[in-house]
């Protein structure tokens, strides 16, 4: 990023969750580099806090904030404490997810209700609680992390689903906050270097080494993403620079997806 466009991102608040770990900790570092101060909101106090301090002992700007995205009042809570400790918020980052893995016939209700909640109900809850500080900034920047899984993936009835979903509600945040100088784009990760997806391959009973290059195999680039892959999609769209990209959904998976 060149001077200038560091200079116009240092003042601005971002919010990213999930940032424990994996993408959201990527994320959060590099838009602590590109000069926001960043807020990081995960259930995983330690995490967070770890993540947090790791910006600060760099010069950066970070606080850790403990928060359900599932839970309104929880979410209400952080965003105003957010506000009021860093400054109001114009960027967020939906990344807070988890999987529940089952074949339809055996998915129990609960599975299916709580990646549901994490997923869509939390950017709902995150979107309607930040979007009033953007649309009072007329400036907004929304990203929310989806995935290939989008486009179907056994075993993955409810995890499909909620990022399938998450595409729709981000077309449709962007037509109703364009208006307000606010855009709302989708990154949708392929395979990425993570536990949630070293925990897959376990699962299956492979070493993460053995299932990543089966998998880099089915990849036009022939390798698996890492999480900084996924951060710098994120910082290019929360950037000045991409305020006429808005609606899209933008595969990062190595190759093209449709």
């Amino acid at each position: 990023m060149n001077k200038e466009m560091l200079m116009s991102e240092t003042g601005r608040v971002a919010i990213v969750t999930g940032a424990a770990r994996g993408l959201g900790a990527a994320t959060a570092r590099r838009l602590a580099t590109d000069g926001f101060a960043v807020a990081l909101v995960d259930l995983d106090e330690a995490g967070a806090k770890e993540v947090a301090d790791s910006i600060s002992a760099s010069g950066g700007t970070a606080l850790a904030a403990v928060a359900d995205v599932s839970d309104a009042a929880a979410v209400a809570a952080v965003v105003t404490r957010i506000a009021t400790e860093l400054g109001p918020p114009t960027v967020l980052v939906n990344n807070a997810g988890i999987t529940r893995d089952n074949l339809i016939f055996k998915m129990p209700e609960a599975e299916w209700d709580l990646v549901m909640a994490v997923h869509l109900r939390g950017a709902f809850l995150l979107t309607r609680e930040v979007q009033k500080y953007m649309v009072e900034a007329k400036y907004g920047r929304i990203v929310n992390l989806s995935s290939t899984s989008a486009l179907g993936n056994r075993g993955q009835a409810n995890y499909s689903s909620a990022k399938a979903g998450l595409q729709g509600f981000t077309k449709t945040i962007a037509v109703e906050l364009g208006k307000f100088g606010i855009t709302s784009n989708s990154v949708a990760p392929g395979l990425i270097a993570s536990e949630m997806t070293k925990a897959t391959a376990e699962r299956l009973g492979k070493s993460w080494d053995d299932y990543a290059a089966e998998r880099a195999k089915a990849i036009p680039v022939g390798r698996v993403g890492v999480p900084e892959d996924i951060a710098h999609t994120v910082s290019f769209l929360v950037s000045e620079g991409a305020g006429f990209v808005s609606g899209q959904v933008i595969y990062v998976a190595g190759g093209p997806r449709t």
